[in-house]
C-alpha cells in the first residue's frame, strides 16, 4: 500500500523519480509551509504547565475533527528543559476521562514517570518533580492510560521534550528553533470522506497495530519545510501508533546521525537509510549548502503477523514524508558538519550481570479471541495486570536482558532507564542502536544492558512494553520496581 495524503503530497502520488525536487516558489503558491509546535522554554523558570484539553482540528481542507491536545487542540508544545537540574511540572486534566503525561525518555523516579499508575482524573492536577540528571537528548511525552493509550495518542495527546545543556553552539550544531533546528513529529493517520480523523481499529489493526494511509507531520498534511542554505538539524520523533519508518532522502544525500533516543553519539555517522520504530527518536543533520531542495521519504514497511511469520521488515512502494525547500532568505548559522561530538557511547560492564529473558507474545487465530488471560498480547505468557509486580531489581544494578519478539517486529520500550544494545540477532547493533537507547526495534532477538539509576516503588513501578500502542493496550506490558 502506498501512503498518500489527501492532496497526494503536492503531486508526488505517481511515485519517486525526477519529480522529487520541490521548487521554493511552491510556498508562495500553496502557503503550506510546515509549522512547528510552540516552544515552551522552562530552562530558566524550571517550571512548565500543561493542560490536557479537547479541540477541533482541521487537517488540510477537510471538516473539523474532534481532537485532544496539551495546551492546544492537537499535540502539545515542545518543552525545553535544562539538563542537570530539577524542573517542576503541573499537568491539569480538563478532559472528561483520565489521562496522563508519561515522560518518554526522561530518567526520573517511578512516582514521577507518568505511566498508568499516575493517571490524572478529570479536573485534577498532577505536580511531578523531574530530576533531570541525564545528558542532553530529544525525548517526548504522551498519555499512558492502560487500555486507552492508542486512542488518546491518536487523538493528539503527545508532544516533544528537549533536554539541553546550552552547549550546542560549542558543538557546532544548529540550534535556532524552527529555522535550522527542526522538530518533526511523524504520524500516519486515517480520515473519513469528510476529512475527519478516523480511528476504529478492527481485528487486523488490533493485531498488527494501527497504520494510516495519510502522512501527518506536526499535525499538518501536505506541508513543506523551509530550510536555510546550510546545515539543518532534524529531531525526528516517531509518534505513530505502529508504523515503522525507513527514512532516506530522495536524492540519496546522507542523513548524518548525531543522536539516538537518549543522547549524542561521539561523532556523526553518515547513513543512507535510518530505521525509526514507534517511540524512537533520532537527531540527524542534513546538508543543504548546495541550495538544492530534496524530499524525506520512507519505505512502506510491511510488519504483519498474518500467516504466523516474522514481519521481517519487507517493504512496498516508498512514500513522501516531508519535502524540504531551500529558502535563501533564512539565516545560515552552520555551514559545515562537525567532525566529532562530545557524546559518550554506552559501555556497560555485563560480564557477570544476571540475565533476564523476555518474550513478546501474540495469540493467533481463534486464540486471539479466547486467550487464557482474555487479552491477545502478553510478555512471557502473562498479560499486563496493574496489581501484579512482574519482578524487582536493585538500584544501580546492571542486568542483561534478552528480548525476543514473536511473529512480527515489536518496538520495545523500558521506562526510567537508558540502555545499551549489545547485539541484534547475534550480530553488532545497527548504527541507529549504537548510542544510548530507551526503545529498540526487536526483529527476532536483541540483547540489552540495563542500568537502573532511579528508584521505583511497587506502588509506582516502571513499565516495559511493546510500543505498538494497540499491543500495549492489549496486554503486552509488564512492570517492575527498583530499590
Amino acid at each position: 500500500m502506498k501512503l498518500l495524503n489527501r492532496r497526494e503530497l503536492l503531486g508526488h502520488a505517481a511515485g519517486f523519480g525526477a519529480a522529487f525536487a520541490l521548487p521554493s516558489a511552491a510556498f508562495a503558491a500553496s502557503d503550506k509551509r510546515l509549522a512547528y509546535p510552540p516552544l515552551l522554554d522552562a530552562t530558566t523558570s524550571r517550571l512548565f504547565q500543561l493542560e490536557a484539553r479537547t479541540g477541533e482540528t482541521r487537517f488540510d481542507d477537510g471538516a473539523a475533527s474532534e481532537t485532544f491536545g496539551y495546551n492546544q487542540g492537537y499535540l502539545g508544545p515542545t518543552i525545553r528543559v535544562q539538563a542537570g537540574v530539577e524542573t517542576r511540572a503541573e499537568v491539569h486534566n480538563t478532559l472528561g476521562e483520565p489521562m496522563s503525561a508519561h515522560w518518554h525518555g526522561l530518567v526520573v523516579a517511578g512516582e514521577f514517570d507518568g505511566g498508568p499508575h499516575q493517571a490524572i482524573a478529570p479536573g485534577d492536577t498532577w505536580k511531578p518533580v523531574l530530576d533531570l540528571d541525564q545528558p542532553p537528548a530529544t525525548a517526548w511525552y504522551h498519555s499512558h492510560i492502560h487500555g486507552a493509550t492508542a486512542r488518546q495518542v491518536m487523538l493528539g495527546l503527545a508532544g516533544v521534550l528537549q533536554v539541553t545543556d546550552d552547549a550546542d553552539d560549542a558543538r557546532g550544531l544548529p540550534s535556532a528553533y524552527g529555522v535550522d533546528d527542526l522538530t518533526l513529529v511523524l504520524q500516519d493517520r486515517q480520515f473519513n470522506w469528510r476529512g475527519r480523523l478516523k480511528y476504529d481499529p478492527g481485528m487486523h489493526q488490533s493485531m498488527n497495530g494501527f497504520q494510516g494511509d495519510t502522512m501527518v507531520v506536526n499535525g499538518q498534511i501536505g506541508a513543506s519545510a523551509a530550510v536555510p542554505k546550510g546545515i539543518v538539524r532534524c529531531r525526528v520523533v516517531n509518534g505513530s501508533n505502529a508504523r515503522v519508518y525507513r527514512l532516506s532522502m530522495s536524492d540519496s544525500r546522507s542523513l548524518h546521525l548525531i543522536a539516538t533516543d537518549a543522547g549524542f553519539l561521539d561523532r556523526p555517522i553518515a547513513l543512507n537509510r535510518l530505521t525509526l520504530a514507534p517511540g524512537e527518536r533520532a537527531e540527524v543533520l542534513v546538508d543543504f549548502t548546495s541550495g538544492r531542495d530534496s524530499v524525506l521519504k520512507s519505505d512502506d514497511i510491511i510488519n504483519s503477523a498474518m500467516g504466523g511469520m516474522m514481519g521481517g521488515g519487507g517493504s512496498g512502494s516508498p512514500f513522501t514524508v516531508l519535502p524540504f525547500a531551500v529558502d535563501t532568505t533564512l539565516p545560515v548559522r552552520i555551514d559545515a558538519l562537525p567532525g566529532s561530538l562530545d557524546g559518550q557511547l554506552p559501555d556497560l560492564a555485563v560480564k557477570d550481570a544476571p540475565v533476564r529473558r523476555l518474550s513478546l507474545d501474540m495469540s493467533m487465530g481463534m486464540g486471539m479471541m479466547f486467550s487464557r488471560s482474555g487479552n491477545r498480547f502478553s510478555i512471557n505468557g502473562a498479560s499486563y495486570d496493574s496489581g501484579t509486580l512482574n519482578f524487582s531489581t536493585k538500584l544501580n544494578s546492571i542486568e542483561r536482558w534478552i528480548v525476543r519478539g514473536a511473529m512480527m517486529m515489536h518496538p520495545f520500550h523500558v521506562h526510567g532507564v537508558r540502555f545499551q544494545v549489545l547485539s541484534e540477532n547475534g550480530t553488532a547493533p545497527r548504527a541507529e542502536n549504537r548510542g544510548w537507547k530507551d526503545t529498540v526495534l526487536v526483529d527476532g532477538e536483541v540483547e540489552l544492558a540495563m542500568k537502573f539509576e532511579k528508584p521505583a516503588s511497587a506502588a509506582a513501578p516502571y513499565m516495559y512494553h511493546c510500543h505498538i500502542l494497540e499491543h500495549e493496550d492489549g496486554g503486552m506490558m509488564g512492570q517492575f520496581s527498583v530499590a
